[in-house]
């Protein structure tokens, strides 16, 4: 049975670690929020100027004021601290961002990533990607492993316009988890009930 968004929010919270500093993308990223493992402590930061959001908000607690660069409404913290984009922006490309956690509409079998460019549709830019892909420490991808046509989003070679390159270094779809390492990516786990030729059938990218 693949992953759920749910899921995958899940698994990719298996990446945090104790102390980090970590961006959460736009989409099914921003779930990561709600399965931070008690007791452990995570700062969120977000591209527009928050540092250290909470969960996302309930009905009664929803503050039209308060959002992410999602435009999503967010919860703050005790400790929450607002600052300018600038600042923001100078955390992240200084390095200060342990973790960051994206989704794409692509991943090549060298990290490549395309996660901002729509077919079809006009887009305004990439936004924070590209800084985020640049200055974090580690970039892990959740994402469909394939398109609604069926189509592998993960290829030997990204058709779309990049955000960042070979700056992906694990990927989480709702078949798997990938790492990428020398001469394509590596399976590191299985969704419950997906055997491993369905990912060989499903995936362009070499798989070692």
């Amino acid at each position: 049975m693949p992953w759920t968004r749910d899921d995958l929010a899940k698994a990719a919270a298996r990446e945090l670690r104790d102390g980090f500093y970590v961006n959460l993308g736009i989409g099914i990223p921003t779930l990561v929020a709600n399965y931070i493992p008690a007791g452990m402590d995570v700062t969120l930061q977000s591209e527009n100027g928050m540092l250290g959001m909470g969960p996302f908000p309930t009905e009664n607690e929803v503050d039209p004021d308060l959002v992410n660069a999602g435009k999503q409404t967010v919860t703050a913290l005790p400790r929450t601290s607002y600052f300018s984009s600038a600042d923001s922006f100078a955390m992240i490309r200084g390095g200060h961002i342990d973790l960051s956690i994206l989704g794409a509409m692509e991943v090549s079998e060298t990290g490549d990533l395309a996660n901002w460019m729509v077919p079809g549709k006009l887009v305004k830019g990439m936004g924070g990607a590209m800084d985020l892909v640049a200055g974090v420490k580690r970039c892990v991808v959740i994402m469909d492993h394939t398109d609604k046509a069926g189509r592998s989003k993960l290829l030997r070679k990204c058709e779309l316009p990049l955000t960042g390159v070979r700056c992906v270094q694990r990927i989480i779809t709702n078949l798997g988890v990938f790492d990428v390492v020398p001469g394509g990516l590596k399976l590191v786990e299985l969704a419950p009930g997906v055997t491993a030729d369905q990912i060989a059938a499903s995936t362009e990218a070499t798989l070692v």
